[in-house]
């Protein structure tokens, strides 16, 4: 019976935080208990090696699975927003369907809930790592401070995320032994120092010669910066982000490479997100990512199903030939002509924007945005058989041909509900980031017939990103010369045409570079928010003219500016087929905590954000670690 209490001790102390949701019969599991019993398992360098691997492999949950939560980190942000629009439920409204008692966690609400659940499982893994570092014998100190900082990583990795989803948190630094039930919010700078300083630690201590998978120096030094950024410390965000890319051990790749350098159809760009690339000793691009495939243990259920998300749902009999007389695809996967195992079976749960499929692409040489890799609408071809076989001539002649643009002569014949269908149905997509496959013309997915994208690698920092990181930095400071430099750099190695007046570069500039770079690996609302606390911080004038302040953050921001300025889904609070209209208001730079993470707290107080109930009930938050 004390054995069995003991192992039970920690999960019922860490239910408090993790309890977005309730409890599944899954979290009770004996398998968990028995792994939460660290003081006997973690007791070799192995053991230590095996929970640090574990760790990574829960990252790359965030990619995969229907509704990945990458898509809400996108869909509170300026370049997407949820496009499924058959349901009333869905974060669209996010006034009346983001609050701390809704379903927080599910594909077809949203996945802030994901966040809080996996962010804290994350940290309580690391914890446990960090705190009973001291039981194993290690060849040297080398050894232990590599692994000790790459637990640091990993805890930092989460922190940063949940300070800028949720703002003040609690701060847990040791692995739970006992029933914990006060936990206090701590200030987001408080944890932001704390993360800085562990950072330092691992940049020293872990190496770049490691198992793609594995935590590098590079990706230490890299989420360094964006700690250090969202500290204000711009010059140690320089000096951090000069690690990586003056370290000699990483480039962006600039020359074809891997399982398709061959096809003289694609480009670098085609190279470096094909899914059996991302991991070669080749890409020396790669600082950090998630290694997910179906032949090795530990795979994802069901697969990435990154098609799925991010594809239109052009396949719908809600896309019509212009005459409405007709569906115009069919998603059959022995149809003539495949396209759904051309691009995959998509139902446009990430909607790209007008800013971020139309607006940003400004000229016709960029790699990104080029013929084979960016899918535009009119790309796609009808396919559907009952046009080859009509007795319409007009129709029948449609079959094999490109499809025909939407305008307001024709949207509301070639939609069922007109141009509410443009939403799901109608925008361009990243063909050469949502593709998964390799080196095959059609997509092969062992789970879903049609395929919705299997299993797959995928980038969580890179290093086109650390000169992002590292322009913005230079932004603050006022080197604008510089940070047009470092976004050159990302740009002619896509063959865009590179900026020349250093004077027009703001930080709307350096967002629009993000966009085209980072679809899809980025968390766009976490970075968003970051930026927002830096104006707030600092005072200084944004490109709109406006100053912001810490002292009303949640009323007034950059993050709702930008989002209101480039987003016209929110601006215009477009309709859809649901009777919904997009809505987003500028509380929502902060997500609510979870309500129940809040109750279950009987002998504590876990602060709520500005926006949501339970803010009237705050209490200061820590200034200190405690």
């Amino acid at each position: 019976m004390k054995v069995l209490y003991k192992k039970i001790i920690p999960f019922v102390a860490l239910a408090v935080l993790l309890s977005a949701n309730g409890c599944k019969k899954s979290d009770l599991d004996a398998e968990l208990l028995s792994s939460l019993e660290p003081a006997t398992t973690l007791t070799n360098v192995a053991s230590m090696k095996a929970a640090l691997a574990a760790i990574g492999s829960n990252i790359r949950r965030e990619f995969t699975g229907d509704m990945a939560p990458i898509v809400t980190e996108s869909i509170f942000s300026e370049v997407a927003v949820d496009g499924t629009t058959d349901k009333s439920t869905q974060a669209q409204d996010m006034d009346t369907r983001v609050t701390p008692d809704a379903n927080l966690d599910n594909p077809d609400f949203n996945r802030i809930g994901f966040y809080w659940t996996e962010g804290y499982k994350g940290i309580r893994y690391a914890n446990t790592i960090i705190t009973y570092i001291d039981n194993v014998t290690f060849k040297d100190a080398a050894e232990k401070n590599a692994i000790l900082g790459s637990a640091y990583f990993y805890r930092a990795y989460y922190y940063y995320r949940l300070v800028n989803q949720f703002g003040d948190v609690p701060l847990i630094l040791k692995d739970i032994t006992a029933p914990k039930l006060d936990y206090f919010s701590t200030k987001r700078e408080v944890i932001l120092k704390k993360m800085q300083e562990d950072l330092l630690f691992a940049e020293q201590w872990v190496q770049d010669n490691v198992d793609r998978g594995e935590v590098t120096k590079g990706a230490c030094s890299h989420l360094l910066t964006k700690v250090n950024l969202a500290l204000g410390d711009f010059d140690a965000a320089i000096t951090s982000a000069n690690n990586v890319i003056n370290s000699g051990k990483y480039s962006l790749m600039r020359t074809r490479f891997g399982s398709t350098a061959g096809d003289a159809t694609k480009n670098v760009v085609w190279d470096l997100h094909r899914m059996d690339n991302k991991a070669i000793p080749a890409n020396k691009e790669a600082l950090f990512l998630t290694i997910d495939r179906e032949t090795l243990a530990g795979f994802t259920d069901f697969g990435s199903q990154v098609m799925r998300n991010c594809v239109p749902a052009w396949h719908f009999a809600n896309l019509r030939t212009p005459s409405g007389l007709n569906p115009a695809i069919v998603d059959a996967t022995t149809a003539e002509i495949p396209l759904t195992l051309m691009y995959g079976r998509g139902i446009g749960r990430y909607r790209g924007t007008a800013y971020s499929t139309k607006n940003i692409w400004t000229d016709n040489t960029d790699y990104r945005h080029a013929p084979g890799m960016w899918m535009n609408m009119t790309d796609l071809v009808y396919n559907n058989p009952a046009l080859k076989n009509s007795s319409n001539a007009t129709e029948k002649a449609l079959y094999g041909k490109p499809l025909v643009d939407v305008t307001p002569a024709n949207v509301n014949n070639m939609f069922l509900n007109k141009g509410l269908d443009t939403i799901r149905h109608f925008f361009g997509w990243p063909h050469y980031k949502t593709f998964i496959n390799s080196t095959n013309a059609l997509a092969i997915d062992k789970y879903w017939s049609p395929p919705r994208g299997t299993d797959t690698d995928w980038y969580i920092f890179r290093l086109a990103e650390t000169y992002l990181l590292r322009a913005e930095a230079y932004y603050w400071k006022g080197n604008l010369g510089l940070a047009m430099a470092d976004l050159n750099q990302v740009r002619s190695r896509a063959n865009a045409a590179l900026l020349t007046d250093a004077s027009a570069i703001t930080i709307g500039t350096i967002l629009d570079e993000r966009a085209r770079e980072l679809y899809y690996e980025e968390p766009r609302k976490t970075e968003l928010t970051r930026i927002a606390y830096i104006f707030a911080q600092t005072g200084k004038a944004a490109y709109n003219g406006k100053t912001y302040s810490l002292t009303n953050f949640s009323d007034n921001n950059f993050f709702y500016d930008r989002i209101i300025e480039k987003n016209d889904f929110y601006r215009n609070k477009v309709p859809t087929v649901s009777g919904v209209n997009f809505k987003i208001s500028p509380y929502h730079v902060l997500w609510p905590v979870p309500g129940t993470a809040q109750r279950f707290n009987t002998e504590g107080h876990i602060n709520q954000n500005k926006g949501y109930t339970g803010y009237e009930t705050n209490v200061p938050a820590l200034d200190k670690i405690p």
